[in-house]
């Protein structure tokens, strides 16, 4: 019988033998990691409602949950990064947010909940940027296959977002359950998974904000920004436009879980895409398909049909700019800098993005609702514009090659 482990390139220069991929193990991270998401992307502000907060402290705290994301991961990619222990740096993270998180069961009104939100993300947003730096140390070589491991986020993200919708039709008190027993299951899968430490790096000369001042760095970030300030509006409002149109909690999960179909499909496409077509070619359709997205959900979320179809844009939205923007990373950032390029990415776009986001969304919703997703679409396009603009760059845009070895 064939094994799932299999003999790939390391990253280190000096390492003398093959890595062994230990596929299940990443993939299981990944399966608890985005299950969570599966929770909190619908059903947090479903919750948020129950619990009595309006739409602007909604919308604040949701901001806080992911303006953490500007400080920690940096903080805690510098410190993988000159320690050289990033796999303890992921298990510490792991279980600080999950023990953080407890505290939701005793919190009451504004204050305690953003105290909340705040210590539990700081530890669990630091997590994730270090994980894909460490998949990227195993897949040294073969980059292309990085999206046949994530898609087994997507499949945690559909399986938690339809049993939740399920679930929390009429129980959505046992939120703060679910999501605590997540985190403490991202904690035990942390556990599992064998290091790949690298040496303490100390900085050549050549530093770190060297490679980010570059002209197609820059425009990377700014890109991603604002991608993210739109995913923010979505994430906090799109449950709650949903539930204004009459859709049933089950539904509004079965519309989460559809996009999340779409994304493993052109996770499934993509090590082919990425071998035919530049980095900048697919971002830029990508972004276009997501302005279209946010266009249809804003005036045609009457329709289930047109829903649908807009939710299958998801796969491009997120799907493929996520995979080309690690790409990216792996090409702009040497082997040393690229947990601290990692947590950059992450701090600007999901952090800084989507927080942002989330207090924009809040705002329009209370006063201006239907623009809220009007903007979205117009901050993609702009984003649009700028990578057509200043993103092309040869050093960077050579097609990844197709590897011989079997899947």
């Amino acid at each position: 019988m064939a094994s799932n482990r299999q003999t790939i390139r390391p990253r280190l220069i000096n390492a003398p033998v093959p890595v062994i991929l230990p596929r299940k193990r990443l993939s299981s991270f990944y399966f608890w990691y985005y299950g969570l998401l599966g929770l909190l992307h619908p059903f947090w502000p479903l919750f948020l409602v129950h619990s009595h907060f309006d739409a602007t402290e909604i919308g604040q705290l949701l901001a806080i949950q992911m303006g953490t994301r500007i400080v920690s991961p940096n903080l805690w990619g510098w410190l993988a990064d000159r320690s050289g222990r990033r796999v303890s740096t992921i298990r510490w993270g792991s279980a600080l947010g999950c023990l953080s998180f407890a505290a939701i069961f005793l919190s009451e009104g504004f204050w305690s909940m953003a105290l909340v939100m705040a210590l539990y993300s700081f530890f669990w947003n630091a997590v994730m940027p270090q994980f894909e730096a460490l998949t990227l140390d195993y897949l040294h070589g073969e980059p292309q296959r990085y999206s046949q491991l994530r898609l087994w986020g997507s499949v945690g993200f559909i399986a938690s977002v339809l049993l939740g919708g399920f679930w929390f039709e009429s129980r959505i008190q046992d939120f703060a359950l679910a999501g605590w027993l997540f985190l403490l299951f991202i904690w035990l899968s942390s556990l599992t998974v064998p290091p790949l430490d690298h040496p303490p790096q100390r900085d050549s000369g050549r530093g770190f904000a060297v490679h980010v001042w570059r002209k197609p760095v820059a425009t990377f970030l700014v890109v991603s920004f604002l991608l993210q300030v739109a995913h923010g509006i979505y994430y906090a409002f799109y449950s709650l436009q949903l539930e204004q149109q009459g859709y049933s909690r089950g539904t509004i999960g079965a519309f989460w879980a559809f996009s999340v179909v779409a994304e493993i499909g052109l996770f499934l496409l993509m090590r082919r895409w990425m071998t035919n077509w530049t980095l900048a070619g697919i971002l830029i359709v990508s972004l276009a398909l997501t302005a279209v997205r946010w266009l249809m959900i804003s005036h045609l979320s009457f329709s289930a049909g047109a829903l649908i179809i807009a939710q299958s844009l998801h796969a491009f939205s997120f799907g493929a700019c996520h995979a080309v923007s690690v790409e990216y990373l792996r090409r702009f950032f040497p082997a040393h800098h690229r947990g601290q390029a990692q947590a950059l990415y992450s701090s600007l776009s999901f952090g800084a993005g989507g927080a942002v986001g989330a207090l924009m969304g809040g705002l329009l919703w209370q006063d201006l609702q239907r623009y809220t997703f009007d903007v979205a679409a117009l901050l993609t396009f702009l984003a649009m514009v700028l990578a057509i603009v200043y993103l092309r760059d040869d050093r960077y845009e050579t097609r990844v090659p197709v590897q011989t070895n079997a899947d």
